[in-house]
């Protein structure tokens, strides 16, 4: 299937710069949408709803002014847990915000609202128990986050969870998992998507909000310095081991599943404990978004040259 209509003709890649925890903010958002990606960032990332309306004022302003400019995305965490999820909600509906990425439940309520407006809601999976009831909850898009994803990453294959997929599943489908270069993007099209989701490689550029010293330990790192742990949110997610160590605790020996209550709640581990996916390996500089966003058409388009020659 097509990507969908709001995205034809206003991107360079098929790409959604994904929402992270701490990393995506305005400035992420909005020169990823200039290079022609869908940018994104969780609600979240604002301590506050009366700030989080703030931000979409200030990202739908600049974006206005830019013609052409891929549309733009928000994450709300739709769990029972998230406090904020109704006047979240609001203020994503009066802003109209062209995409909602929601994770953590499928709650019909959310999804209607979105649409009332012709928003899209893509729902994160790991699995196909999650998948079915996303589908038979309405959403218009599902985004398959694979093994080897930064964050809350699942633990199937691509090559596996991406065929069963689209057995059942003929709408957009997204995929997250190790992607990092636009061979990697060019791979996730030949196994089914119809668009890439790309995390890690866009925690190191210069307009992401992670601390440099975050964006340092990307580059340096291996897939074999990321540990999958539900030791640090309770959920299993990949991690940067060389932060895990900074904060005090080792790797090698992480209790089970101890959430958000690894060491000082009040010191708040997690926001130090930095995630990555396993695709660290191939992040080898701090670019802009532009330059980024260039490379990885350049080296998509290449890709896909190559593999019609060799068909």
């Amino acid at each position: 299937m097509p990507i969908p209509a709001i995205f034809q003709g206003r991107l360079s890649v098929p790409v959604v710069a994904s929402p992270q925890f701490l990393v995506s903010g305005p400035d992420y958002v909005v020169e990823s949408c200039r290079a022609g990606v869908v940018g994104t960032f969780p609600t979240l990332n604002q301590r506050t709803t009366e700030g989080y309306d703030a931000w979409l004022a200030q990202i739908g302003e600049r974006l206005a002014a830019i013609p052409g400019a891929a549309p733009f995305g928000i994450n709300l965490i739709v769990h029972r847990s998230n406090a904020r999820l109704k006047d979240d909600l609001a203020a994503t509906v009066r802003h109209k915000v062209p995409l909602v990425i929601t994770s953590l439940g499928i709650v019909p309520e959310v999804i209607a609202a979105v649409q009332s407006y012709g928003g899209l809601v893509f729902h994160d999976v790991t699995n196909m128990r999650h998948a079915v009831k996303a589908i038979e909850g309405g959403v218009d898009g599902l985004i398959a986050v694979c093994a080897g994803a930064g964050g809350h990453a699942g633990r199937l294959s691509p090559f596996a969870l991406l065929p069963e997929l689209r057995a059942i599943y003929a709408g957009p489908l997204l995929m997250g998992g190790a992607i990092s270069t636009g061979r990697h993007i060019a791979a996730a099209l030949m196994l089914g998507a119809d668009m890439a989701y790309m995390g890690t490689r866009f925690i190191a550029v210069r307009e992401s909000m992670a601390v440099q010293a975050h964006k340092d330990m990307v580059v340096q790192a291996k897939a074999a310095d990321i540990v999958y742990t539900p030791a640090i949110s309770g959920v299993h997610a990949n991690f940067l081991r060389a932060s895990i160590a900074a904060a005090g605790l080792d790797p090698d020996n992480l209790p089970e599943a101890a959430g958000a209550h690894v060491g000082d709640h009040d010191k708040r581990p997690w926001k130090n404990i930095w995630s990555a996916g396993q695709g660290v390996g191939a992040i080898e500089d701090v670019p802009s978004i532009a330059e980024l966003v260039a490379r990885l058409g350049a080296e998509y388009r290449a890709a896909l040259r190559e593999a019609a020659a060799a068909a």
